[in-house]
């Protein structure tokens, strides 16, 4: 008991600090930020946080070890993606209105993945091995789905509106949902059953960074989701202060969305970057790829069922820019990830688009 309390002590520190800004931290922070009780909490709060994500890498690593790849990637991407369609679900059944709430998440994590992170990765595993490796056949697979779901939920809808807020007909509504399921679950087979070489690099096996002992599977996945929902839970009274300064600075408001959706990728951009770094290029794509994937293909039908369910307006079709920069980035994407290999250029082309797209945000 004693050693699993000094390994894992974050994960009750963890429990702790979400009791105290449920309880009363986060009145603190919307009141009285300023102060230096606000100050240290704010802190504490950014530091808690922090450590657990570090957290959830290290058991995520382990389960990695103890099932191999594509299972223990899988198993972070869903556990992110899963958690993160149970916050924008709550907010929708519990918030006030927001009906493009969903297509501003699902365009934050796709832009900020595939150029934002995958930008990074690439610029900085070209500058450490000149060019990088992965296996085409992996990648090429996670664009197959990814092209279509990205253009039928955050596209098509633009043009197939039943009314003038943005609304789908029960049709369309319904084609997007089996679309969505039956797609991914296709992937998921072909991932996990049929073609799993497809998504492993064998020229550079994935030597996964764990430290410390392994436990069982089941030791690692309940951490792991204890981790995960420290992070999630945290992730809205982290929020308080991020809105703060940006009303502070008259910054937009989509820019506090941002903010939270990037803590709450950064178990998975954690892990990428240390596997590039390893010149371990196919586990960090995997990573990068699978979050996009499930975050379209898991939120779309949550989104849209719950809609129904509760007659709420929900807009999913993009404005003309955000299509021309979504498209450009899945243009980009199929290029960059085209041939088996990568260098800095395809880095810094991907950080460009980024770059647009918070200029955008500002717009």
């Amino acid at each position: 008991m004693t050693t699993f309390l000094k390994g894992e002590f974050v994960l009750i520190l963890g429990f702790i600090s979400v009791a105290i800004f449920k309880l009363g931290g986060d009145h603190v922070l919307k009141t009285n930020i300023a102060s230096l009780q606000g100050i240290f909490a704010t802190i504490a709060l950014f530091f808690v946080v922090i450590t657990a994500i570090f957290a959830v890498v290290r058991h995520s690593d382990a389960l990695a070890i103890k099932l191999g790849d594509p299972y223990g990637t899988l198993i972070l991407t869903l556990s992110v993606i899963s958690l993160e369609v149970v916050m924008i679900s709550s907010v929708m059944l519990t918030g006030e209105s927001n009906p493009v709430l969903a297509r501003d998440t699902m365009l934050a994590v796709v832009m900020t993945v595939l150029n934002g992170l995958v930008g990074i990765t690439l610029l900085i595993g070209g500058l450490r091995y000149h060019t990088q490796k992965y296996n085409v056949e992996g990648l090429k697979s996670y664009l197959v789905a990814i092209v279509p779901l990205s253009l039928l939920c955050l596209v098509l809808p633009n043009f197939t509106s039943s009314d003038n807020v943005g609304s789908m007909s029960s049709a369309m509504t319904w084609t997007l949902v089996l679309a969505s399921i039956v797609l991914y679950g296709v992937f998921l087979f072909i991932q996990t059953r049929s073609h799993t070489h497809f998504f492993l690099d064998e020229e550079n096996l994935d030597d996964h960074d764990h430290h410390g002992p392994l436990g069982s599977t089941f030791f690692h996945v309940s951490l792991l989701i204890g981790y995960l929902l420290i992070v999630i839970l945290l992730a809205k009274s982290l929020a308080i202060p991020i809105d703060s300064t940006i009303n502070e600075f008259k910054a937009p408001q989509a820019l506090g969305g941002l903010v939270v959706a990037l803590l709450i990728l950064a178990p998975e951009a954690v892990g990428a970057l240390k596997a590039a770094l390893n010149n371990q290029l196919q586990r960090a794509m995997n990573l990068y790829f699978g979050s996009v994937l499930a975050t379209i293909a898991l939120t779309v039908p949550a989104v849209l069922l719950i809609s129904s369910i509760i007659a709420e307006p929900l807009h999913l079709g993009l404005e003309p820019a955000e299509m021309v920069l979504l498209c450009a980035t899945l243009l980009m994407s199929s290029i960059s990830f085209s041939s088996g290999r990568t260098n800095s250029l395809n880095g810094v082309t991907h950080l460009i688009l980024f770059v647009a797209y918070i200029i955008l945000i500002f717009e």
